[in-house]
């Protein structure tokens, strides 16, 4: 049995962030005690140690999931500048993963579309 990296997540809002990425058939990765999703090297998701879950948009697409969902623009943390390509899931919304599942499917197929990351040497 695997054992869960140490996070600094608030529990119960990394549940809901690993509920939205199984629903939506992903797996979600650790970096800097904190969880993300990925493709080809460039991120779909990802949730601040605060427990703000950001899902990255298309531009076109941005503005819409901004009125909808009465959201903002995604900050990693409250100190540092807006992620312009992410917005921040309002926990209101975040409860609802039928909702969100169609929003993270699509920004992996955004994801997939953009030029892969290159594969750093070890």
């Amino acid at each position: 049995m695997a054992t869960k990296k140490k996070t600094s997540v608030p529990p119960d809002k990394l549940e809901l962030h690993e509920r939205l990425v199984v629903a939506a058939g992903m797996n979600s990765k650790s970096n800097f005690g904190s969880a993300y999703t990925a493709r080809n090297g460039n991120m779909c998701s990802m949730i601040s140690k605060y427990g703000v879950v950001g899902i990255r948009r298309p531009e076109a697409e941005r503005d819409a999931f901004l009125d909808e969902h009465d959201a903002e623009v995604f900050r990693a943390d409250p100190s540092w500048p807006p992620s312009k390509e992410y917005v921040a899931v309002p926990d209101a919304s975040l409860e609802d993963t039928e909702i969100l599942r169609p929003y993270l499917e699509r920004s992996c197929a955004y994801v997939k579309a953009l030029k892969p990351k290159p594969k750093r040497k070890r």
